[in-house]
Formats: C-alpha cells, sequence, structure tokens
C-alpha cells in the first residue's frame, strides 16, 4: 500500500534528523560550548513561511530547553532588516532572498548562508487595476517604490536592464514592503516592487496587476548566520536547522494548516495566503550549487549594469557567503 504523504513527512523527518545529527557530530568543535550560549535569537518573517510554522509549533524551544536555552523572536519586515539586525548583533538566525544575502556580504556584513527556506516567485513589478504601466520600459520617468537592498530591489534593477534602462530612469521611492503596496494603492506611486504576501494582497484585495514577472530572477529564500555564530556554535546551527526541518515537514505535511497559519500570522484573508503559496516550494533545504549557480548569475548581472563594482569577485564572495556544510543529504 502507497504511503500516504503525511506519512512520508514523517519518515523524512526521521531521515532529516539522522542526517543532520551525523553533520553536527562532524562539525569541528561540535557540542562544546551550547552551555555558554543562553539564547538563541532568530527572525520569523511573512515571506518566510517555515518561520511561521517554527515559531507556531515552538520545536526550536523543545530541542533547546533541557539546555537552558531561551529563543527570542524577532520580526523581519524584509531582507535588509534582517541583514541589519544580523549586522548589528542583535540576531543570530535571520531569512533574507539569497541575492540581499549576497549584496550584504560584499559590503561586509560577515553572514554565511546555511539553509533553503523556500524556492519562491515572491516578487514582480506591480501597478494599480487602472494603470497604464503595461511593461518595464512604460516605468520612464515614473514613481517606483522599492524596498533597498532585497530582493524586490535587484529584482527592478535586473528588469530594468533587460529594457535598456537604469534606476537613473525612473524616480525611486524608499519605503518598506507594507508602506510600498500602500503607496500603490493610494496612488502615490505608479508602480512597485512587491514582495509576497502583502504582493498577493494587492492583487486579490485591490485589483493590482503583476505587469512583469520572471520566476528565475527570484533567487532563494536563505537562512543566514552570524559567520562569528557559526564558528563559536556549530552544534547550535545544526540544532537549530534540526528544528527548522521539523517545520518545513510539518509545513508539506499539513498545508490548509499551513495556508491558516500565514494568514493569521500576517493578518491576511486565507485566499491571500493561498495565492502565496501557489508561487512558493517548500520542497528543497539543501544548500548548495544550485544556489550558488543562481547567486552568481545575479551577481554578474547586477556588476554588469554597474550595482556592484566592476572589482568585486562575484563567484569568490558567492563561496564565502554559502556553507553547505549543515545540510548535506538533505533534499536538494
Amino acid at each position: 500500500m502507497p504511503l500516504s504523504f503525511t506519512r512520508r513527512a514523517a519518515l523524512a523527518v526521521l531521515a532529516v534528523t539522522t542526517a543532520l545529527a551525523a553533520a553536527t557530530a562532524a562539525l569541528p568543535g561540535a557540542a562544546r560550548a551550547a552551555d555558554k550560549v543562553g539564547e538563541i535569537r532568530l527572525d520569523y518573517a511573512y515571506y518566510n513561511p517555515v518561520s511561521l510554522v517554527l515559531k507556531e509549533k515552538g520545536y526550536l524551544e523543545e530541542e533547546l530547553k533541557k539546555d537552558g536555552i531561551g529563543v527570542r523572536w524577532v520580526l523581519s519586515l524584509g531582507s535588509n532588516k534582517a541583514l541589519e539586525f544580523l549586522n548589528a548583533g542583535s540576531l543570530d538566525f535571520g531569512s533574507t532572498a539569497g541575492s540581499a544575502a549576497l549584496i550584504a556580504r560584499i559590503n561586509g556584513n560577515p553572514i554565511k548562508s546555511v539553509y533553503v527556506y523556500s524556492k519562491p516567485e515572491w516578487t514582480a513589478l506591480v501597478a494599480g487595476p487602472n494603470s497604464a504601466v503595461a511593461s518595464v520600459a512604460d516605468l520612464k520617468g515614473k514613481r517606483v517604490a522599492v524596498t533597498r537592498g532585497t530582493d524586490p530591489h535587484i529584482f527592478l534593477v535586473r528588469a530594468l536592464a533587460e529594457s535598456k534602462l537604469t534606476d537613473k530612469d525612473i524616480k525611486l521611492v524608499l519605503l518598506q514592503h507594507q508602506d510600498g503596496r500602500l503607496a500603490l494603492e493610494k496612488g502615490d506611486v505608479d508602480a512597485w516592487a512587491g514582495l509576497d504576501p502583502l504582493m498577493a494582497q494587492a492583487e486579490l484585495d485591490n485589483g493590482a496587476r503583476l505587469f512583469h514577472r520572471n520566476a528565475g530572477a527570484n533567487t532563494w529564500g536563505v537562512l543566514n548566520v552570524r559567520e562569528d555564530f557559526a564558528k563559536e556554535q556549530p552544534e547550535l546551527v545544526a540544532r537549530v536547522l534540526r528544528a527548522y526541518e521539523k517545520a518545513r515537514a510539518h509545513a508539506l505535511a499539513n498545508p490548509a494548516e499551513l495556508k491558516a497559519t500565514i494568514a493569521a500570522a500576517a493578518k491576511l484573508s486565507e485566499p491571500v495566503a493561498a495565492r502565496q503559496l501557489e508561487r512558493t516550494d517548500l520542497s528543497h533545504a539543501a544548500i548548495g550549487d544550485a544556489q550558488a549557480a543562481t547567486l552568481l548569475e545575479a551577481g554578474l548581472a547586477l556588476q554588469q549594469v554597474g550595482f556592484l563594482a566592476a572589482d568585486v569577485d562575484v563567484k569568490g564572495q558567492v563561496a564565502a557567503l554559502i556553507d553547505p556544510s549543515y545540510t548535506k543529504g538533505l533534499a536538494p
């Protein structure tokens, strides 16, 4: 008799736990410094559905309570905020787009990307329902809301370049994602570099149009850790990822519950949460060659249009960012 999806997910959790335990044992200095940490600080984000499940279910608290290690949750409203928190040392783990993590690393933010939480199409260029904007070329001279240093920002830069434009040809309006959606709704901007689930909300609740999409130009959702934390606490990094894997398996096995979790956390309708999930693939966890290839392509594209300096070693920076050691043996 074929195994049910829930049963397969449960078996996947067992396999993942075994793989991560083996990986932990192989890490240098593992299993020695956990008692030096009293609290782990990590973010939850509406664009990272697995983080919402992890927070709701308390898997990490359960994993760490026997060692007296607390968990502090911090809301990230965008990759830029997660990266700011990591750079300031107020987060140990933060959720971002891969491209945003790469730019941050190039700019001196000492982080490592250690896990994939999604393969999303979470950004597109969005116009209001009655807007005359129908293509990237139509953006010339127009006001475009964007959150600097995020995947939507990088997506916008690349889309402009494909249409022989630069950000100098438009009027950038720098806003956090939520404020960008509201500005579009009010007509204060002509377009918005959107991010789910707010983008899905704009579509379904306000009739906004995604006038430029390119799934391949969306980079992976990655979990980052401060480099010094990873060096000092490799066992704790592995234990955090073990809890993440439990949450990911639960999300895959319980899609209706996942939809309800996103809707409740982000205060969205369930149809909006469902639209976000239509564009979000949670079947990947391991970080490695596929993510490196996508980031290299994005980095070189940004370098070609002058967003990155010509002397930046993009390939070397990608290699310095990605640490695949914690996710060996997980779903590619």
